[in-house]
């Protein structure tokens, strides 16, 4: 795959009174996207971006789920005379839970890992519990201790950067390899979908464990312990040295999450939370409170926009939705206050801190760029996703 992903810069269009920006013909993303063009069509070069990868994967086609059955096959072969042959990241939302469903319904035996941040919402924490009960799966959880959690969580804050949250993904990915490693499993299966979510931008979301070093060196209090960083030279080890895969069944399966969610509901009394991204209640009010209020970024266009191309809402919903509030659980912002020892005075003036970004901060993005070729070839044998290859090892911010 040769095209680069589109950096989405997400505001709402009620924020931006954009009534006569060009708007792609197909989604709703307009021309104050970051990177976009729109071909004779109209159609914007994201829009065309996922009609390449569904190409290429054969993405909900009797071809993509051949593929994938291939896959299941080589799973279950290097698996043989082991407990687990594969490990799946579970969060208690849909994608994660959903995997478990697949994995069980493709005949794997799958060890649930949960990485928890301390944010946890009770459903998050209950979904997790019925489904892996009801589908007999092994759950392993890694706490981190809650004061150094908070103290990260604070940094990123304190840093004025996007990423608030960015942590608890690096976290979740360490502790993934490393119970794969201990199990001797060479398989992680993970829920995205970019027909159904589309890719977060890089400005938006970028994220490494010597991003993460550096915040936490210069705004954190607390030694780091329990939380499970992933610096460079570990990522290789578990790539390079233990080759563990990662997949994405769902970029060759046909997937619907609102079918997944009526089937979760209906078959092991999983409750729904919301919306994407608020299982955690820190990943909530990172989503629904602090992107869209300090940098204009709302999420929710990837997944709206998602919907439109599948014909499943209308762009004039989708915009509609867009414009309106974000679901924030009631007193989250007074939570946010409390475990990070905020006053009110502190939280307003953080929050009005002038706007940075990882580009201000020490991280391996230029590392990544320089390490392209090896990447690209990793990304070929699925020890990492495409999209790390495509978005973190271009020299162009995407």
């Amino acid at each position: 795959m040769t095209q680069s992903e589109v950096q989405l810069k997400s505001e709402t269009p009620a924020a931006k009174g954009t009534a006569d920006i060009r708007r792609c013909s197909r989604c709703i993303f307009d021309a104050d996207t970051g990177a976009i063009s729109f071909d004779a069509e109209g159609v914007c070069n994201y829009c065309r971006l996922m009609e390449q990868l569904a190409r290429e994967y054969a993405t909900g086609t009797p071809e993509g789920e051949r593929r994938f059955q291939e896959i299941v096959d080589k799973i279950k072969a290097d698996g043989k005379g082991k407990k687990y042959d594969c490990v799946v990241g579970v969060s208690g939302g849909t994608d994660s839970s959903y995997m478990l469903f697949i994995a069980k319904k493709y005949g794997l035996r799958p060890l649930a890992v949960h990485y928890d941040n301390t944010w946890n919402s009770a459903i998050a924490t209950e979904n997790i519990r019925k489904v892996t009960k009801a589908l007999d799966v092994d759950l392993y959880t890694y706490v981190i201790d809650n004061k150094e959690s908070d103290d990260i969580f604070k940094s990123f804050f304190l840093a004025s950067v996007p990423e608030l949250d960015g942590a608890t993904d690096i976290a979740l990915a360490e502790v993934l390899y490393r119970a794969a490693a201990k199990h001797g499993v060479r398989y992680v299966l993970e829920g995205h979908s970019f027909q159904a979510e589309g890719v977060n931008p890089l400005s938006a979301c970028y994220i490494d464990g010597k991003y993460i070093k550096s915040l936490h060196d210069k705004f954190g209090k607390r030694k780091m312990k329990s939380f499970p960083n992933m610096n460079l030279a570990a990522f290789l080890k578990w790539v390079v040295a233990y080759r563990i895969q990662k997949i994405r069944p769902l970029w060759y399966l046909s997937y619907s999450k609102e079918e997944a969610r009526a089937l979760l509901e209906k078959e092991y009394g999983w409750q729904y939370y919301g919306g994407h991204h608020l299982e955690n209640r820190m990943t909530a009010f990172h989503h629904a409170f602090y992107n869209p209020t300090k940098f204009g970024l709302d999420t929710r266009v990837n997944s709206l926009s998602a919907s439109v191309r599948s014909g499943k809402i209308t762009r004039e919903q989708a915009l509609e939705t867009l414009a309106g509030p974000t679901h924030l659980e009631p007193e989250l912002r007074e939570y946010f206050l409390k475990r990070l020892e905020l006053s009110e005075a502190e939280f307003d003036r953080i929050m009005a801190l002038p706007v940075k970004s990882y580009k201000d901060y020490p991280t391996y993005k230029k590392t990544f760029e320089r390490m392209a070729p090896l990447f690209y070839v990793l990304a070929k044998a699925n020890l990492v996703p495409l999209s790390f290859y495509i978005k973190f090892c271009s020299k162009t911010e995407i």
